[in-house]
């Protein structure tokens, strides 16, 4: 597990370094093992968010498994509706998902469904597109034999949505009456937190500093706005410099705490 092959040598090492800056202390032996093999077996990148660790487990994500697909050349991908699983009426919804690998393959097919006992709150009316996700992530990782669930498999029960639920804990209105948590500011920083894998509780710290408040209910509905646009900005230019400036409040809120 300590050797790497020489091509993927560079590759193991980022990941690594990555995992350590990002997870600290909730990375093992095991764990930097794990990830070795992966980023070996499956070429996968920590930094570009194609892995997760939550609860001690290594997570592979959607954006993850298309990009393996696109390295593997994969020939296509079909979705369709599995009816006789459906239920409109209570927002329950079931898809079946065939992955081509080649042009002579017959394909790989995988399930998934979404209702709203099992999908984040965050994403209630979106069951069907979270259907389709779940059952693609399940074709690809049977078609490239990805041992590892993918993160949209996951309940809202699971401890590693923790973030979502850190985000619905925001407040919706400020005291001072301004009006900043309408649904729409809300629910795009929820948004962002989510595509990029940030964590919430360091975003509210970051926000709060940003707008130059104590607590971040006494901002105003336009500094709020700006805040989240410029970090939808830094997130899609620069995911690791961000993420460099949300763990420089680690410290201190532990601190703070103690």
């Amino acid at each position: 597990m300590n050797t790497h092959t020489k091509k993927n040598a560079p590759l193991v090492r980022r990941n690594l370094r990555f995992a350590r800056s990002r997870w600290g202390r909730h990375l093992g032996v095991a764990l930097e093992h794990a990830l070795a093999a992966w980023s070996e077996e499956l070429g996968i990148s920590v930094a570009r968010g194609d892995l997760l660790l939550l609860e001690g487990k290594w997570f592979i994500t959607h954006s993850g498994l298309l990009r393996l697909a696109r390295r593997k050349k994969c020939r296509g991908i079909h979705v369709d509706m599995a009816p006789e699983f459906c239920d409109p009426g209570s927002s329950r919804w079931a898809c079946r998902a065939t992955v081509f690998k080649s042009p002579t393959c017959k394909g790989f097919s995988g399930f998934g469904d979404a209702d709203p006992s099992n999908v984040d709150p965050l994403v209630h009316g979106a069951e069907m597109r979270m259907a389709e996700t779940r059952a693609v992530a399940r074709a690809l990782r049977k078609a490239y034999a990805v041992p590892l669930c993918s993160v949209e498999e996951l309940g809202s029960s699971c401890g590693g949505l923790e973030t979502a639920r850190e985000v619905e804990r925001l407040p919706l209105q400020p005291a001072n009456g301004n009006g900043y948590g309408g649904r729409t500011v809300r629910d795009r920083l929820c948004q962002i937190i989510r595509q990029h894998q940030l964590n919430a509780t360091l975003v509210k710290l970051y926000a709060t500093e940003f707008c130059g408040v104590t607590a971040l209910r006494e901002a105003t509905r336009e500094q709020v706005e700006n805040f989240v646009v410029h970090l939808a900005d830094w997130a899609e230019k620069d995911r690791n410099a961000l993420l460099c400036r949300l763990n420089s409040y680690t410290r201190p809120k532990q601190e703070v705490v103690a």
